[in-house]
């Protein structure tokens, strides 16, 4: 789980799970052991973002949080990065039009969970997103009617394969985008800053 770029191989199916992990918690090492099984996924790696354009308030350093992500999250198959530090990148589109480009051969798909779908039309160029690489949405706490109506799930209706045919997503064309229910971690971000558990920016 090294910084920086990890080492690829032609032909790897990739999930990117992004977000300012501030603090990773165990709800994200779960809904990626999930990913790494439910879609057949080779690898998981984690984009700790230098910041949320859509948050006002700065998270901790990207250091502390790197480093307490490490350990959260000790698998051989995830990897921990800071790539959109690396790329200069604060928007999705902006990171993964790096990561595609510097990855040739690889497949890639973007991880999810459920309450960022239902929010996920106020991403920047999230249209262009969805036709970029396919997108695997793995249900949280709560957030389960509000992702299926969203905007965005309606809009790319047509491009959702069944929740039984997960294994498909690693393998299709984007637009293309999967809603999977898994076993329940209501842990956040936000409740263990509020209980004081977390020194953030």
């Amino acid at each position: 789980m090294r910084q920086g770029f990890p080492p690829v191989k032609p032909g790897m199916c990739i999930g990117l799970l992004g977000g300012s992990f501030d603090p990773a918690h165990d709800g994200h090492a779960h809904i990626t052991r999930e990913a790494l099984k439910r879609f057949g996924l080779d690898e998981v790696w984690w984009l700790v973002s230098p910041g949320n354009p859509l948050k006002t308030r700065g998270p901790a350093p990207l250091a502390q949080r790197i480093a307490h992500a490490r350990s959260v999250m000790n698998h051989p198959r995830v990897h921990i990065t800071d790539l959109e530090a690396r790329f200069g990148t604060r928007f999705t589109y902006a990171t993964l039009t790096q990561i595609i480009a510097r990855y040739p051969g690889v497949r890639f798909v973007w991880l999810m969970g459920a309450d960022n779908l239902a929010s996920f039309h106020k991403w920047d160029n999230w249209r262009e997103i969805m036709s970029m690489v396919p997108v695997a949405v793995m249900a949280r706490p709560g957030q389960r009617i509000s992702a299926r109506l969203s905007p965005a799930a309606q809009v790319f209706r047509r491009h959702k394969l069944k929740s039984r045919e997960a294994m498909r997503i690693t393998r299709v064309t984007a637009p293309a985008w999967v809603f999977v229910n898994v076993p329940m971690n209501d842990q956040s971000s936000t409740s263990i800053r509020a209980q004081g558990g977390w020194r953030s920016g």
